[in-house]
């Protein structure tokens, strides 16, 4: 399946309240190949789904608009793959609804335990233009490539510490 993206990514500065009672997931993410600088292809365990996907920003300067390639995996297919070498992240994904417009929010777990982000998925160019930075979001990160699930895939958190630091990011 084949589809574009259009979304936003924030730094959380608070998470919201009750936000355990939203729906939610473990999620495993393994980017390959490791020896990327930053890997756009990964295997990815969400819940009991298994997919591989291609992501990668439609124009290289904007990435909040991405083309995105998915293939479904059985659990079997999955655990194959996931003894290959790559660079891993686990993290629990809430489905959050923010003033209609439907929002994942990733508190990342063990070597990034502290860092919380969200994406906010549109419908159209124009909604993703004309959205406001919600009060529990700190700074709109979207374009900052640090933040990109390959880039921080393999990280620990003392890695990306001084550039959160420099973005007033405190540590969730």
């Amino acid at each position: 399946m084949i589809e574009i993206e259009l979304e936003k990514t924030y730094l959380i500065k608070k998470l919201p309240e009750r936000l355990a009672d939203f729906p939610n997931r473990e999620i495993i993410d393994i980017y390959i190949p490791e020896k990327s600088n930053h890997p756009v292809l990964r295997i990815r365990k969400k819940g009991n789904l298994f997919e591989i996907t291609k992501k990668q920003p439609i124009q290289e300067t904007d990435s909040s608009e991405q083309e995105e390639h998915t293939i479904k995996l059985s659990e079997e297919e999955f655990n194959s793959l996931a003894g290959i070498t790559g660079k891993k992240a686990r993290k629990i994904r809430y489905d959050y609804m923010y003033e209609g417009i439907k929002a994942e929010i990733d508190v990342f777990k063990d070597d990034l335990d502290g860092l919380a982000l969200v994406d906010f998925e549109f419908t159209s160019p124009e909604a993703k233009n004309s959205f406001k930075i919600p009060d529990f979001c700190l700074i709109d990160v979207t374009q900052d490539k640090i933040f990109a699930g390959g880039m921080l895939c393999g990280k620990k958190y003392s890695d990306i510490e001084p550039h959160l630091n420099e973005l007033g990011y405190v540590r969730i």
